[in-house]
């Protein structure tokens, strides 16, 4: 292994390696600003095409699915917008400012995000503008009441880039292998929550859970009553949401206010933050409150849930929370959003739910057989945390010089 140079020059980004170079954003590859469709209501939806908006930004490198999809007749209205794979797009308007991935086949973004079709390494470019991120949220607060980062502002920052085609491919294989790992946890519990939402299904909406003989229910002439939900099992009934179960207030929890710790903190669009102390005993259940109405998110561990969510407590009719974390799923909350200037979800027209109680049996039965899945999901989601932050460790360094890799 050769050593690299160590001489350092002071550029306008700071100290970087002499023979590396700084290049603005918009030297690395064309920049192009994201459109809309003219109404989510038309067919422009629904098809082929990913419509990457910073909800589908999750902390991920690629976005490998969207909550929405452009159809062919959206294609040709946007084609000029329309971003080739490996694309680098990043989200620059309002609080989502900041955020970083990269397009695995042709897409689309919205207006709030500035993207790079990449004239030198896609990989690199991601690297560089996720090294920037913080940056990027920084600049934008300085424009208005509502942080915006424009295309020309976007353009004109500048990283730092080796001049060796070899160094950069090194720092990619450090950092994409991280990634990969963690990408490769995602897509395992990507899959063990498919498992968990059929078994689920099998036994509480299809009634084929196994019966005393471990044959399916239903289909081996289990005995069905009728409920105001249809047919369920004897000796199962139908409730209220409210009877069941308490929508409990989250508390608010500033970033400014939050101590280093290990215990997640949850909002309605998923974990925010950590802090030191928890509200919650874990495992626990997340409902969106205000932001993203009626969104369900489980919580293995003890954790801390803000006033935009709500937090499940279980009542006496039905304990088991993973039965509860799955029906809520299935109820459709985001709809029920009562509030159209805020969007806001009232938990007494959630209470107004009806839900099957099943045999207590069942649901200690089904829990025994779940909790493997949700346990495995945990440990896969502790282990991506932990590579993430040595990723993060590493990022700063290695893409300004302060770490340099051997050369080959």
């Amino acid at each position: 292994m050769k050593k690299r140079s160590t001489q350092l020059k002071e550029t306008e980004i700071g100290m970087i390696p002499e023979v590396w170079d700084v290049r603005r954003i918009d030297q690395l590859g064309k920049v192009i600003t994201g459109k809309t469709p003219p109404t989510v209501d038309t067919d422009n939806f629904g098809g082929n095409y990913p419509f990457v908006t910073p909800r589908d930004m999750k902390g991920q490198k690629h976005v490998f699915e969207t909550e929405r999809y452009l159809s062919n007749k959206g294609k040709e209205l946007l084609k000029s917008s329309l971003l080739p794979e490996k694309s680098v797009c990043v989200s620059c308007i309002g609080s989502d400012m900041g955020k970083v991935v990269m397009t695995v086949r042709e897409s689309i973004t919205n207006q709030q995000i500035n993207s790079v079709l990449p004239a030198i390494s896609p990989d690199f470019v991601y690297y560089s503008l996720l090294n920037i991120s913080d940056k990027i949220k920084n600049l934008g607060k300085q424009s208005t009441a509502v942080p915006i980062l424009n295309k020309t502002q976007f353009s004109e920052i500048s990283v730092a880039i080796p001049s060796s085609d070899d160094e950069i491919k090194e720092i990619i294989k450090i950092l994409s292998d991280l990634d990969s790992k963690i990408e490769l946890n995602q897509q395992m519990n990507a899959t063990l929550e498919k498992i968990g939402q059929a078994l689920f299904k099998h036994w509480f909406i299809d009634f084929e859970f196994p019966n005393e003989e471990g044959k399916p229910y239903k289909s081996s002439g289990g005995q069905m009553v009728d409920s105001e939900l249809g047919e369920i099992p004897k000796g199962w009934d139908v409730k209220k949401n409210g009877e069941v179960l308490e929508l409990a207030y989250g508390k608010a929890l500033k970033e400014t206010g939050r101590c280093a710790g290990r215990i997640p903190v949850y909002g309605s669009n998923g974990r925010v933050g950590w802090h030191n102390e928890p509200l919650v005993k874990g495992p626990g259940i997340v409902v969106g409150r205000k932001g993203n109405p009626g969104t369900v998110i489980w919580a293995q561990d003890s954790f801390y849930p803000i006033d935009t969510t709500f937090y499940v407590v279980p009542k006496s009719l039905v304990r088991s929370m993973y039965y509860l974390f799955y029906t809520l799923k299935t109820q459709g909350l985001p709809s029920l959003s009562a509030d159209s200037a805020v969007p806001g979800l009232n938990r007494s027209i959630v209470y107004m739910n009806d839900i099957i109680v099943p045999a207590p049996k069942i649901l200690d039965t089904f829990d025994a057989q779940i909790r493997t899945i949700f346990e495995k999901i945990q440990a896969d989601e502790s282990q991506s945390a932990l590579l993430g932050s040595i990723r993060d460790s590493l990022l700063p360094k290695l893409m300004s010089g302060q770490i340099r890799v051997p050369a080959g």
